[in-house]
């Protein structure tokens, strides 16, 4: 297994200036190298590519002594950082989708620096509790969790005024956890987070729901600042700290979320969805442009602070660690679909799903969970679904626990 460890860094006065330093520098060498593809390419046509600029780079640090004190294979990791850049832009071109070519890097746009190999240029350890980076020097590591497995890239993250170390390590040995012989079927939401075919629905927390009036006011402060103060700069800052808060307790829910999960079942089912398609612009999608925007706008705001592919991505990557399975499904029709007579069903509301062929009614999230279990093949015989379900109220008693609400049967 593979898995991406992430520790706060310490350092020094000094050691903060290099870490700046570095970072600075290796923004300069990645907008060179843009500037260099850009003119290559408006003067003579010439695409120039990553071996060619890779080549040049002993050249670079001979002539620049600020860019020769730093590691030669960081430098190089971040010439590719650029090649990718261009590769994913030349496929946008071709899929005839949006472009997006490559920018120049700002101050605030170029965060990270990548280190590809243990002992080149960095080394984890080499003094106990610190981590050994050329040109900055050994910096004091805040490690909370031990770490398993072989340390391969170094990555060097700044986020506000803190430093981060990520360690990305191979051959990580994973940790099976003892079969409970259930399964289970998700239906994720927006108004429930997710409803399972167990009759439990965990809360949409609504991070960024919750946050909304706090990030407007320091938003619309940061507006009203003369551009290059102080303020500006202070008052940048603080927004974009709310952002990373949110950003964590989001990411902390899904953590637990997601463990939850994988401690209480074998086998869990859930919708391959496609969120990219589900989160674009109403705009130019109805014969009279601009009909529902705003709706669509809401709602894409909410399935973007729901963050399905991010939990998705961290049930995965956890199941796979404890010996659980994940099966994905067709998402079409899943709340819609009768679970009696495969019926379609109308939704006169968000939570009711009323079969138009036998009259059934249901809660529209437990059908869709039914549904998708039925589809991964879990056996319907031993799933249930209740008919339409009672609201489901986010509990306020801990931000930061999983809440697992038992749902109540019964008809409006």
């Amino acid at each position: 297994m593979k898995r991406a460890y992430v520790f706060s860094l310490d350092p020094t006065r000094g050691q903060a200036g290099r870490l700046d330093e570095c970072l600075r520098d290796h923004r300069r060498l990645y907008n060179a190298a843009l500037e260099h593809r850009r003119t290559a390419y408006a003067r003579a046509h010439v695409n120039i590519r990553y071996g060619q600029q890779a080549g040049e780079l002993s050249a670079i640090r001979a002539d620049d002594v600020e860019q020769g004190r730093w590691s030669f294979s960081s430098q190089q990791a971040t010439l590719r950082r650029l090649d990718v850049a261009f590769r994913a832009f030349f496929r946008r071109v071709k899929a005839g989708e949006t472009p997006g070519y490559p920018r120049f890097k700002g101050g605030d746009r170029f965060d990270s620096v990548v280190w590809p190999t243990d002992g080149d240029g960095c080394g984890w350890q080499r003094e106990p509790g610190r981590v050994y980076l050329q040109g900055v020097g050994h910096v004091r590591v805040r490690q909370h969790r031990p770490i398993e497995g072989h340390v391969k890239t170094f990555e060097i993250k700044r986020e506000g005024r803190r430093w981060m170390v990520v360690l990305f390590c191979d051959e990580v040995p994973a940790h099976p956890l003892p079969a409970t012989g259930v399964s289970v079927g998700v239906d994720l939401g927006v108004v429930r987070f997710a409803t399972l075919t167990d009759g439990t629905v965990i809360d949409n927390p609504r991070w960024l729901r919750t946050s909304a009036d706090e990030l407007a006011s320091a938003q619309q402060h940061l507006s009203r600042c003369q551009r290059k103060s102080q303020n500006r700069r202070r008052a940048r800052e603080r927004v974009a700290a709310m952002h990373r808060r949110i950003r964590r307790r989001r990411a902390d829910f899904h953590h637990k979320t997601a463990r939850a999960l994988v401690r209480a079942y074998d086998v869990i089912a859930v919708e391959d969805l496609r969120i990219r398609n589900m989160t674009r612009s109403a705009a130019g999608t109805v014969e009279a442009p601009g009909t529902n925007v705003a709706a669509k706008s809401g709602l894409n705001r909410s399935i973007l602070d729901a963050a399905w592919g991010l939990f998705l991505v961290i049930l995965t990557s956890k199941a796979e660690d404890a010996g659980r399975e994940i099966r994905s499904v067709d998402p079409r029709y899943t709340s819609v679909t009768c679970p009696d007579c495969q019926g379609r069903c109308q939704r006169p509301r968000q939570d009711t799903a009323i079969c138009t062929q036998c009259g059934s009614v249901f809660d529209a999230d437990a059908v869709g969970a039914f549904n998708v279990a039925t589809r991964a093949g879990l056996g319907s015989r031993q799933l249930r679904v209740p008919p339409v379900l009672g609201s489901c109220r986010l509990s306020r008693q801990s931000s930061h626990a999983l809440l697992l609400t038992p749902l109540q049967a019964g008809r409006h």
